[in-house]
């Protein structure tokens, strides 16, 4: 089943001081971001933790991640007071020695192992100063894998306290199409969903989950330490082409191969479950149960067989039967009066199973042996070579077996060895009160079998992953990558071949299935060559011996160095260069230059005109840079030398033009820059400039594929969010510039305190008391904003906004989106919108939509989706602001910001 499911699980974050939990008072997470972008199946996450040590003293704090067993990681950088230290994969002998060799000079050293082969925990820890911050990012990848017709990204999340800027933000691609995305898991609670938003689109889909600290420490799985929990993402593609769906990139490509409505094929199975004494207790009930399950789900046309072992062997019937009522019936019988006893001998009872299987020969079926047992053999063959050598010779490829391991006192590498052997995975049952229904979900992805001897062949293709697969079940999926030789595309042909029943079947679609996607992202498909490559590299070096499985391990570990994949052959290491402390890189190093972003500036021209001191005093005033005509950069507001010489004669249209479009002034000597700013190409055109430019909003729909889309004039100021049970309103100022978004956005909360935002950063000003400007990032008791390298994060009380910074021909602008929707009714604002309802109700001669009981003629049309990072273009149902808001425009328009 190594096609089977897929599950990341992430098991967020573990900082410690010494061997307790330390006070909050002595670090804090002030971020902890949790970001995974999944295209073509292939998952790479990027967690993110930044921790300030809150003592007088330096600090030991130790990051600990427990991460998918089928991801790798293949990056870990610390950043240390401006400084970046990089983790190195390496063979795991050398890591260690340089780990040993790191703690014996008194480094704090990271060191990422594999725990046997699951790849399960990362850990490190480093020192930080006194009152000083460390910022540690971690990456891994995955090849999502497909179970019962979805893939799952699981994220499970425990930051060890609640924290301010805690976010996942979760991005999916599938040139496929996306058939459905659906959003579970245990922080899916009625607690949380305000914080959960999704989007999708045709081929996209988006899912962000920003839960304020409140909620952190209120939610099922939440307390005083944050939350404890996880987030499962679950989703499929279309399928509309029969032979798959393959994308190319730089001479590289990987093939889903899923084809549905195919015809199920009748199969073979034979049970052989463990009842020796070690399964006493709640193992051995929990296998009743699952058995009886399954045995109910079998289909008529389907022959089973059932068998039980300890030191011997019990059988329900000697040979295979039609899974008649009546046989079920008395099977489940059987199951019942299962009882623990005795010793176990798997030899026996794995070729006895096979000689069932082998006996009971039947055209168009599909056969399948499977092994649930807890332990090792402790009698008859108990060498575990020899017990390989028997099963593989007894099944020589007919059938597949799958093993179950019950537990953790069963040898999971003798079990898995002999599956992959036989075509088969191995699967670990884990001891809980699920564990009937882990056996059940097992069976489940088995028990449709759909084709046989599937074959994949890639003419003009080479250094191909495995082609070759007994059975294709219903649900999963295989996937081959490769190679395409020379790069040349024109002359790859796939080309799938399988049996399916008594049919033998080719598929063959080139046109259809070979879509190249050569862009710089696209390298991925190269990644998912090597990752599947060093998986299958892995698998085969486990179940070599000798020179061939020296062969299989080297290779391994060349591609594990290549593509920097911790792997239970490497490991990486993160060690502080000799010679660094981290306590003295207090200013720059000779030529070494500071790079301060200005908030914002004031240009004059390059005379320096009496006329124009005031500007000077203004940028003074503010601490701004000023730039002089001829500097590189164009600013926003730029007074040049011929507007100041030509200011007498100008005025007039200044105002005029102000007036008109009810803009306010900058005057020298303002307390504050303000949106408006009058330029020189507006004094030029101030009477004919009455053009009016729109910008396009979009309005999600409940239950309908597409959203609604109206306009609003720019340069208008739009009321965003009022709160008032927070005493937070939120409003913007729309460029003047066609589809963009906003200049600038202002914040007014509690206690007469005043937030704005531009591209820039942030001023705040209090009261009617100085403005000042914090730089990007500002956390105060009632809110809290971080900038980032393209947004803004903002956390007022129950309220999550992020403000995305965009780039349209060179020229930034703002766009507000609601990540956690207030839980006041009376929230109100063009953020604060719920999803429109309606239904069509006409399609021609012109289109119409009833929403509430009235019917508006609509326009098919388009709008850019400024609230992804990375915006898409939509479709959309174009009316008017009115219809689409159902209210006045002017109830979400603001006087000012």
């Amino acid at each position: 089943m190594e096609r089977g499911v897929v599950q990341i699980t992430l098991i967020g974050l573990l900082l410690s001081l010494g061997t307790t939990l330390p006070n909050k008072d002595d670090w804090d997470i002030y971020s902890f971001h949790i970001n995974s972008t999944v295209s073509s199946r292939y998952a790479t996450t990027v967690i993110t933790s930044r921790v300030a040590n809150r003592m007088n003293e330096s600090k030991e704090i130790e990051f600990q991640v427990r991460i998918p067993k089928n991801a790798f990681i293949s990056k870990f950088t610390m950043f240390i007071d401006g400084q970046v230290y990089d983790g190195v994969v390496k063979a795991k002998e050398e890591a260690q020695q340089q780990y040993t060799k790191a703690v014996s000079r008194g480094q704090s050293a990271g060191l990422v192992s594999s725990v046997g082969r699951t790849l399960e925990e990362f850990k490190t820890s480093v020192t930080v100063a006194a009152h000083k911050k460390v910022t540690f990012e971690l990456t891994y990848e995955e090849l999502l894998k497909r179970r019962l017709g979805k893939y799952e990204l699981q994220i499970h999340a425990r930051p060890m306290q609640p924290v301010k800027d805690f976010k996942i933000d979760v991005y999916i691609h599938e040139e496929a199409g996306i058939n459905f995305i659906d959003v579970k898991g245990g922080l899916r609670t009625k607690a949380l969903a305000n914080a959960i938003t999704k989007t999708q689109t045709e081929t996209q889909a988006w899912v962000y989950f920003y839960p304020t600290e409140a909620q952190q420490r209120t939610c099922d799985s939440c307390g005083e330490q944050g939350m404890n929990g996880d987030l499962v993402i679950v989703y499929d593609v279309k399928r509309d082409v029969a032979s798959g769906d393959i994308k190319t990139s730089y001479g590289y490509f990987v093939h889903h191969f899923a084809p549905s409505s195919l015809p199920r094929i009748p199969k073979n199975v034979v049970f052989v479950i463990d009842q020796s004494g070690s399964m006493h207790g709640r193992k051995i009930e929990q296998t009743r149960i699952a058995l009886i399950h399954i045995l109910n789900d079998l289909a008529e046309d389907d022959y089973f067989g059932l068998i039980t072992f300890d030191g011997n062997i019990f059988h329900w019937k000697r040979e295979l039967v039609q899974a008649s009522k009546t046989n079920v019936n008395s099977a489940k019988e059987f199951a019942r009066g299962i009882s623990d006893m005795g010793a176990t001998d798997i030899n026996k009872a794995v070729l006895e199973g096979a000689r069932m299987l082998n006996a009971h020969p039947r055209e168009s079926s599909a056969s399948i042996l499977i092994l649930l047992t807890d332990g090792d053999p402790t009698t008859g063959e108990t060498n575990l070579e020899t017990i390989h050598s028997n099963v593989r010779r007894a099944i020589a490829d007919k059938f597949p077996l799958y093993c179950l391991g019950f537990g953790f006192d069963v040898s999971f590498e003798f079990l898995e060895k002999m599956s992959l052997q036989n075509n088969g995975v191995a699967r670990r049952i884990y001891e809980d009160s699920d564990a009937d229904l882990q056996l059940k979900g097992f069976y489940e992805e088995v028990a449709t079998p759909l084709l046989t001897n599937v074959t994949m062949m890639y003419t003009g293709g080479t250094n191909l992953t495995q082609t070759h697969f007994s059975q294709y079940y219903n649900g999963s999926e295989i996937v081959v990558a490769g190679q395409i030789t020379k790069n040349d595309i024109e002359t790859f042909t796939p080309e799938v071949v399988a049996v399916s029943g008594t049919q033998r079947l080719r598929f063959l679609d080139t046109n259809a299935t070979v879509a190249s996607t050569g862009t710089v992202t696209n390298r991925r498909i190269q990644r998912v060559w090597a990752y599947l490559t060093v998986k299958q590299l892995l698998e085969k070096e486990l179940q070599l011996s000798g020179p061939e499985k020296a062969k299989m391990k080297k290779e391994a570990l060349e591609l594990s160095l290549k593509y920097s994949f911790v792997t239970p052959l490497t490991s990486m290491v993160v060690t502080k260069p000799p010679g660094e402390n981290t306590d003295v890189l207090h200013k720059p190093k000779e030529g070494e230059t500071n790079h301060f972003q200005p908030g914002g500036a004031v240009a004059v021209g390059q005379d320096q005109n009496p006329g124009i001191a005031d500007f000077y005093d203004y940028a003074d005033y503010h601490d701004l840079p000023v730039l002089h005509a001829g500097d590189a950069r164009p600013v926003a507001g730029v007074i040049e030398k011929d507007q100041v010489q030509h200011a007498k004669e100008a005025a007039a249209d200044f105002y005029d033009y102000a007036d008109y479009h009810d803009l306010p002034v900058l005057h020298a000597g303002d307390a504050r820059p303000v949106a408006g700013v009058i330029e020189k190409d507006q004094v030029q055109h101030a009477k004919e400039a009455a053009v009016i430019v729109f910008h396009r909003f979009l309005l999600k729909a409940e239950n309908q594929s597409l959203p609604l889309c109206f306009d609003v004039p720019g340069n208008t100021y739009i009321k965003l969010l009022h709160h008032p049970s927070e005493e937070l309103s939120v409003n913007g100022l729309l460029d003047s510039v066609a589809n963009r978004g906003f200049k600038i956005i202002g914040i007014h909360f509690k206690n007469n305190q005043y937030i704005e935002i531009d591209t820039n950063g942030i001023n705040v000003q209090a009261g009617q008391g100085v403005t000042r400007n914090p730089g990007r990032d500002l956390v105060t008791a009632d809110i809290t904003v971080l900038g980032r390298d393209k947004e803004f994060d903002v956390a007022v009380g129950d309220t999550r906004m992020v403000i995305l910074v965009h780039e349209k021909d060179g020229n930034k602008f703002l766009w507000p989106v609601l990540r956690q929707r207030p839980s006041d009714d009376r929230v109100d604002g063009i953020l604060a919108l719920k999803a429109a309802v309606y239904e069509e109700v006409q399609q021609s001669p012109s289109t119409k939509l009833k929403i509430r009981d009235q019917e508006i003629d609509v326009t098919r049309s388009s709008a850019v989706d400024y609230s992804i990072s990375i915006p898409p273009t939509l479709d959309c149902w174009f009316m008017s602001a009115e219809s689409a808001l159902q209210r006045r425009l002017n109830d979400f328009t603001a006087a000012q910001l």
